[in-house]
């Protein structure tokens, strides 16, 4: 097991291990367990009550956090012509087509979202080994394959993030910095909640939301009272 050290230790005594909590006083406990000398992510972590091996009981999508997630993406558009120009004009941070691939190919990563239009996937799809092992391959569920560039980029800086479930069966995501107020905090994180209720799939029995914690980057987790969001 892992040793921690003693901000760790003292940051735990804050927060009963065995408790569940209401959201709102979950937040408060997380930010005051945070002891990092950085700004730290508030993250979550929600168990669902879904088969990860079923493929009919996926569960992936994205939201647009109200309040964001404290950090500003930079975004790579893949478009030609005039949607090469509206993907500039909307404050996507990198453009290209041919010559960006190109760069990307030689080891240029210097991007954390990438967004194209599907014209351009055929072109695209040749750094699908590279993009897809970082997480990075445009992905029409998520958004991301698109002509309505100027969405695309403009959600992605107001704070869209993606939910994917993992083979564990749970679901992982940023709902902020430490630095947030706590009433902002917990509007992200019904916000992320909300969708996951709604990306709930048909195949799914029994008790959906099995399980919800909160913690920051480098603190200790304080579990949720999951009934209250079901």
């Amino acid at each position: 097991m892992a040793k921690h050290g003693k901000k760790y230790q003292e940051a735990t005594k804050l927060i009963d291990a065995e408790a569940t909590y209401e959201s709102a006083e979950a937040i408060e406990l997380v930010k005051k367990a945070a002891t990092a000398k950085f700004d730290e992510t508030v993250e979550v972590a929600v168990r669902l009550g879904v088969d990860p091996k079923k493929q009919d009981q996926a569960v992936r999508g994205v939201v647009v956090l109200p309040h964001g997630t404290g950090k500003t993406k930079r975004v790579l558009v893949f478009a030609k012509g005039e949607k090469a120009k509206e993907a500039e004009a909307a404050g996507a941070d990198y453009v290209g087509d041919a010559d960006v691939i190109a760069k990307i190919q030689q080891g240029w990563f210097e991007f954390d979202v990438c967004v194209a239009t599907p014209d351009m996937m055929a072109e695209v799809g040749k750094l699908g080994r590279i993009l897809g092992g970082k997480g990075l391959m445009p992905n029409p569920k998520a958004g991301t394959v698109t002509f309505d560039v100027t969405k695309a980029v403009q959600e992605i800086k107001a704070g869209k993030i993606e939910y994917r479930l993992d083979r564990a069966g749970q679901i992982h995501a940023p709902i902020g910095k430490v630095s947030f107020d706590s009433e902002k905090l917990n509007e992200n994180l019904k916000t992320l909640i909300d969708a996951l209720n709604r990306a709930k799939p048909a195949a799914a029995k029994g008790v959906y939301l099995k399980g919800i914690s909160v913690s920051s980057t480098m603190g200790p987790g304080a579990r949720l009272n999951a009934a209250s969001f079901r």
